[in-house]
């Protein structure tokens, strides 16, 4: 080994200047990674009264997608929250769609949606073709929140924090 090793480019070594770059550039990956924003995707949902509303017709709106079953002891759990969210935020341009998972019995959807009064859009998804769409859904909830421009701001597995999800609807709102 040579002595003049390891060398000194202004007080640093070139192992600690490699090293610099290299956290330099996993950094700007992760800050690009953030700034990219995922689409969400063209579906269609039947509703349980038979109409149909597509993503595409929801853009301009905020939109809660959230995937739930009546087998769900979670999903019923956060079912409350969910309408008092949609409540509280209906008026500035707040949209939900509860989606049925496709093993849920579409007497059992209705009977729910009709027994709780749910105010928001409830959907089945008989084919399962929402859930893949989404990303493949397989677990319940689980809950997007898309901005106006269609662009998926946040995923929730499990029961959301509520509080940080009104703060992002809020600014999502705003935007």
């Amino acid at each position: 080994m040579s002595k003049h090793f390891p060398r000194r480019i202004g007080g640093l070594t070139i192992i600690q200047i490699m090293a610099l770059l290299a956290a330099l550039g996993i950094a700007l990956f992760f800050a690009l990674s953030l700034l990219k924003k995922e689409s969400a995707p063209s579906v269609s949902f039947r509703m349980i009264d038979g109409q149909q509303i597509s993503t595409d017709a929801l853009r301009g709106k905020v939109v809660l997608v959230n995937f739930w079953a009546t087998s769900c002891s979670t999903c019923v759990q956060e079912m409350p929250e969910m309408v008092k969210t949609y409540n509280k935020y209906r008026e500035s341009g707040l949209e939900l769609v509860a989606v049925a998972m496709s093993y849920d019995p579409p007497n059992y959807v209705l009977n729910y949606a009709k027994t709780r009064e749910l105010p928001f859009k409830v959907a089945l998804d008989s084919d399962g073709i929402a859930a893949q769409s989404f990303g493949d859904v397989k677990l319940t909830p689980t809950t997007f929140l898309i901005d106006k421009d269609g662009n998926i701001i946040k995923r929730y597995v499990g029961i959301p924090e509520f509080a940080a999800l009104h703060q992002l609807i809020e600014k999502a709102l705003a935007a």
